[in-house]
């Protein structure tokens, strides 16, 4: 048996399934592929795999539809892959628990960066990384969880409760894209409907952190979608 980890491509254009199954296979990553959502469905089910590749423009079934029906059931991690780049489309996917989001056309490295990324969150139903880090380095920066300190270049950085709270919803998704109203929801709660108030936190949080607001290495915006929280862990 292999213990190479299998991922679902769901795809309906040929010359995309093969060039990416190609690739995947070339990283070590065992690939099975579906033309269509429903044979996608029966796959997941009849294969369990570890990650699910998923295109939205699907000839029988929208994928958005895919996701809602897998979420119902499952946590496997879905990553989609698709044409529609328009921000309502990715927020909608992104709230129904996709992992992440890729626009065709992409880089190769970029598209592996998410894969391992995608695959680093869902390992703790495979038994790893059960226990917590005491502290987490991310270039400069550094998470002491036990202390509840956080720190640049060995300088304490003193955070607001709420900035703080803001700093470890994004570090426990580190390099996932959360959509701003799962922050303002994890937060604040449902009821509040306005992104203001996480904007103005969020400037505040950067301000610290970070040397460059104009560049900044840490909490990076997806425009329109919410923020993403590069994973460049230092060992």
């Amino acid at each position: 048996m292999s213990n190479k980890l299998l991922i679902l491509l769901i795809e309906d254009e040929v010359p995309i399934r093969n060039f990416m199954s190609a690739i995947l296979n070339s990283k070590g990553y065992r690939v099975i592929a579906a033309g269509s959502g429903k044979e996608g469905l029966s796959m997941i089910t009849s294969h369990c795999p570890d990650l699910i590749l998923l295109d939205l423009g699907l000839p029988d079934i929208d994928g958005i539809e895919v996701v809602k029906k897998v979420r119902s059931w499952s946590g496997t991690p879905i990553l989609v892959v698709s044409a529609r780049g328009q921000e309502r489309e990715k927020v909608e996917a992104l709230d129904l628990g996709v992992d992440d989001y890729i626009t065709k056309p992409f880089g190769t490295s970029e598209l592996l960066a998410r894969i391992r990324t995608a695959l680093r969150h869902s390992n703790r139903t495979n038994g790893e990384n059960l226990m917590e880090p005491k502290e987490l380095r991310i270039g400069d920066l550094t998470i002491d969880y036990t202390k509840r300190l956080i720190k640049v270049k060995e300088k304490e950085v003193h955070l607001t409760p709420i900035e703080y709270k803001i700093m470890m919803i994004l570090v426990k998704n580190l390099g996932k894209v959360l959509t701003y109203q799962y922050i303002i929801n994890e937060i604040w709660g449902p009821y509040m409907e306005e992104n203001q108030t996480l904007r103005v936190n969020m400037a505040n949080i950067r301000r610290k952190i970070e040397e460059n607001l104009a560049e900044p290495k840490y909490i990076i915006t997806e425009v329109g979608v919410g923020y993403r929280m590069v994973d460049e862990r230092v060992d």
